[in-house]
C-alpha cells in the first residue's frame, strides 16, 4: 500500500511539474526584432507600438527586441531569442537558411515589386536617367549595410550585370554606410558622390524634410525584385499553442490601422511564403553572398 501510495504521489508530481513547465512556456513573451535599416531610436519609437497590437490581438505578452546589425537579427532569431523578424529579402533567406521551418507568413503590398535608387551628389552633374548610368564609373560609391537587400545585394547585382566587374574594380572607393539614412546623408554632404538607398527610406526621409534635392538627387530607378518580409520560426505552435502561427499571419495580414502601417511604412501587409524570395537566394548565390 504504502509503495503504491508513493508512487501516485510521484506521478502527481510529474504531472504537476509538466504542467507548471507548459505554463511557464506558454506565458513567455513573445519576442520579435527588425532589421535596423533607420536610425535605432525612431525604430524604437515605431515597434513599441507595434508590439501594442500584437499583445492585444494574440492575447500574449509581445515585446520588441532592438538589434544593432543585420547580422545580429538574423543570429537572434536563429538562437530563438525572437521568434518573428521583420528581415529584408537577403536577411530573411538568409534567417530561414539557418533555422530550418522557418517561414515568410506576410510582406508589404509594395514589397512585392520594391526598388532601389541610385542616388549622386548634385556636384556630380548626374541626372536621372532611363539607361543604367554608366557615367558613375570611376566615382565613390557606398553601400548601406553589406547584409542588406536594396542596399547591397541588388545594387551589386546590377552593377555587375552592367559593367561585368565587381564594385572594387568598377570605383575608386567603396563604403557600407551601415543603414539607409545614413547612405543619404553620406552622398548629400558629398563623402560619397553616389550610393544605393531603399526607395521607401528616400521617400519617408524626403516627407520628413531630410532631402535637400539641390545637394542630392536620383539618378537611377532599378528593376523590381521582392523585398521585406515578416519571418516566423515553425516552433512557436509548440510553445504558444496550435494554430498559432496562422494568428500571427492573420494579425499582420488584418491591421488596418493607417498609423501603425505608416510605421513600416506600407499601405497594408499580404500573404508571403519562402517561394517568392527564390529570386534573392539565387541571385546572393550568384554573386557570392551566400555560399550554400
Amino acid at each position: 500500500m504504502l509503495k503504491r501510495s508513493f508512487i501516485l504521489v510521484l506521478c502527481l508530481s510529474m504531472f504537476v511539474g509538466v504542467s507548471i513547465i507548459l505554463a511557464l512556456e506558454k506565458s513567455k513573451p513573445f519576442v520579435f526584432t527588425a532589421i535596423p535599416d533607420q536610425d535605432t531610436t525612431r525604430l524604437q519609437k515605431r515597434f513599441d507600438k507595434f508590439a501594442a497590437y500584437l499583445s492585444d490581438t494574440l492575447g500574449v505578452e509581445v515585446k520588441y527586441l532592438p538589434v544593432k546589425s543585420y547580422s545580429d537579427a538574423v543570429t537572434a532569431f536563429e538562437k530563438n531569442e525572437v521568434q518573428l523578424a521583420w528581415f529584408g529579402g537577403l536577411s530573411g533567406v538568409q534567417a530561414r537558411l539557418a533555422e530550418p521551418g522557418a517561414q515568410a507568413i506576410a510582406q508589404g503590398e509594395e514589397d512585392a515589386d520594391f526598388s532601389t535608387y541610385f542616388i549622386a551628389s548634385t556636384t556630380t552633374g548626374l541626372t536621372l536617367s532611363q539607361e543604367f548610368p554608366k557615367d558613375i564609373e570611376g566615382m565613390t560609391f557606398t553601400f548601406g549595410s553589406k547584409d542588406s537587400t536594396s542596399g547591397r545585394l541588388m545594387p551589386e547585382f546590377f552593377i555587375r550585370s552592367a559593367f561585368g566587374r565587381s564594385p572594387g574594380e568598377v570605383f575608386r572607393r567603396v563604403g557600407f554606410s551601415g543603414d539607409h539614412s545614413s547612405t543619404l546623408d553620406l552622398v548629400q554632404s558629398s563623402k560619397y558622390q553616389v550610393g544605393a538607398v531603399n526607395y521607401k527610406v528616400w521617400e519617408s526621409e524626403k516627407k520628413a524634410g531630410k532631402v535637400d534635392e539641390s545637394k542630392v538627387q536620383i539618378i537611377w530607378k532599378t528593376p523590381g525584385y521582392p523585398n521585406y518580409n515578416w519571418t516566423i520560426r515553425g516552433d512557436v505552435d509548440e510553445t504558444w499553442g496550435e494554430g498559432f502561427q496562422d494568428k500571427v499571419q492573420q494579425a499582420l495580414l488584418n491591421m488596418h490601422d493607417p498609423k501603425l502601417l505608416a510605421s513600416f511604412p506600407r499601405k497594408r501587409f499580404i500573404k508571403a511564403d519562402n517561394a517568392m524570395y527564390q529570386p534573392i537566394l539565387d541571385t546572393a548565390r550568384e554573386i557570392g553572398l551566400l555560399k550554400n
